[in-house]
């Protein structure tokens, strides 16, 4: 297992709320399997984090990636390997 940082930039700030308990949902799911570690929102309102448990790079890809706010263009994602 390994751990990825997912950056969430925000890119549509008007659609956020609109999105938001999808994105809250997706991402409690993911937790009670096991695949989030921690997550959070940046207090300058500018994104968020979350750090995903996965056992490839790939699969923290298609995790990330089907988030809603990253399908919906709400948030930009920037996926990196983290170190811990």
């Amino acid at each position: 297992m390994a751990y990825f940082a997912a950056i969430l930039h925000m890119e549509r700030p008007e659609l956020n709320a609109e999105f938001r308990q999808a994105h809250l949902d997706y991402l409690a799911d993911l937790g009670e399997k096991g695949k989030v570690f921690k997550k959070g929102p940046f207090i300058d309102g500018s994104g968020g984090m979350v750090i995903y448990i996965a056992e490839s790079f790939e699969e923290a890809t298609q995790l990330a990636e089907t988030d809603p706010y990253v399908e919906k263009g709400v948030r930009k994602l920037d996926l990196r390997e983290w170190g811990i």
